[in-house]
């Protein structure tokens, strides 16, 4: 085993043409936004996804913070959400006075448990925010349900699920609004930090993109639909700038075969590490029959805690850059302050103790990934 090997937890996408689109951007004298490329980009996620429309925006927590704004949540207001997201998922709606509620995921895929969603809502739920984990799909069919049964909106929070489908259906285009991230971390990128909102209600279109210029019509007048643009509504500065455009433009041309290669090394993981299963007590995580995920996170569940630390400790000695994940929302000072949880979560605890993210990105090499599974190997039997 080559021990002078070092793998980081990820490597942002480049996919070879970004600096020219850049440039390109650049030499238009159109950087603020709304120009070409953000056309380009909107037209073709909205193709790729099946959406009325799509918004670029300067990140997914401001994609988060415009369907907040967009479903008129305010003070005493509560929303549905797991404990196991990033706080942006519960900040979005913190902002507007509303309260979030954590209501408890399933240990296979860490997405909610959509069984312990109608004991959560009260007179004060006005939304159901599903997150789904990795790129793996919510029962969204289940989901859908409930909020048409207590007139609810859905917000999916598929910040990790560009290009994931469930039952067909691109995942962000199935609730009333979805949200992308287009970060430095995920499978796709415009530069380091980026998102999108995407609108599937048409009762939303037209005041999306006013929120999205700052509250004014400022969209309608640079089309020349209006002589002059006018305050009309709350709002902020939730334009992308023209170079992220540009860049996520690339990208966006190649979802489907980055999609493809980075799934392919998700399997290889599954495949190459499944001899593994239940030694010591590791699990992989399983996918529903509904999902096709684009492979954006590979975890393994330790037997516990202290296994877990122990496993995270030995493959960053052998220069394997593994990871846990978030503190659950419930647990933190934040959400002890602003929200409240639906029992004790325990399932989401347990996930907390267990998982570790192993390095999954597009130009993770054959011998990377091998060295990758013969650290864990290594570790495990080492235990």
């Amino acid at each position: 085993m080559n021990l002078s090997l070092n793998i980081p937890f990820n490597r942002p996408l480049m996919i070879g043409g970004e600096p020219e689109a850049i440039q390109e951007a650049v030499h238009s004298g159109m950087l603020a936004g709304n120009g070409s490329f953000t056309s380009y980009c909107e037209g073709l996620l909205s193709k790729l996804v099946g959406a009325l429309d799509v918004l670029l925006t300067p990140s997914c927590t401001h994609a988060l913070e415009m369907a907040a704004l967009l479903i008129d949540i305010g003070p005493g207001d509560e929303v549905i959400m797991p404990s196991w997201t990033f706080v942006s998922t519960a900040n979005a709606f913190v902002l507007r006075g509303a309260i979030p509620v954590f209501v408890d995921i399933s240990t296979a895929d860490g997405n909610l448990d959509v069984t312990l969603i109608e004991a959560a809502i009260t007179p004060r739920t006005r939304a159901i925010v599903p997150v789904h984990y990795g790129g793996v799909a919510c029962d969204m069919d289940a989901i859908m349900l409930i909020a048409e049964r207590h007139a609810l909106w859905v917000i999916e929070d598929a910040a990790q699920a560009v290009m994931s489908n469930y039952k067909n259906r691109h995942l962000g285009s199935i609730g009333h609004l979805g949200a992308f991230s287009f970060h430095a971390t995920k499978n796709y990128t415009s530069g380091g930090e980026g998102g999108a909102l995407v609108v599937n209600d048409a009762s939303f279109l037209d005041r999306a993109r006013i929120l999205r210029e700052k509250g004014t019509n400022r969209e309608a007048f640079a089309s020349g639909a209006v002589n002059q643009y006018q305050w009309l509504d709350i709002g902020s500065s939730f334009l992308m700038s023209e170079l992220q455009a540009a860049f996520l433009s690339v990208q966006l041309d190649a979802a489907q075969a980055v999609k493809f290669e980075r799934r392919a090394r998700w399997e290889n993981y599954a495949s190459e590490l499944a001899p593994l299963s239940d030694f010591h007590g590791i699990k992989q995580a399983s996918v529903p029959d509904w999902a096709d995920h684009n492979g954006h996170i590979f975890f393994l569940k330790a037997r516990d805690l202290r296994a877990r630390n122990e496993l995270l400790a030995g493959l960053n000695a052998k220069g394997v850059c593994a990871q846990a994940h978030y503190v659950p929302l419930h647990l933190s000072p934040a959400g002890k302050q602003f929200g409240r949880n639906v029992g004790a979560c325990s399932k989401t605890v347990e996930l907390y103790e267990r998982l570790v993210r192993l390095p999954v990105f597009h130009s993770l090499t054959d011998g990377e990934q091998a060295y990758v599974i013969d650290s864990v190997e290594a570790c495990l039997r080492g235990c």
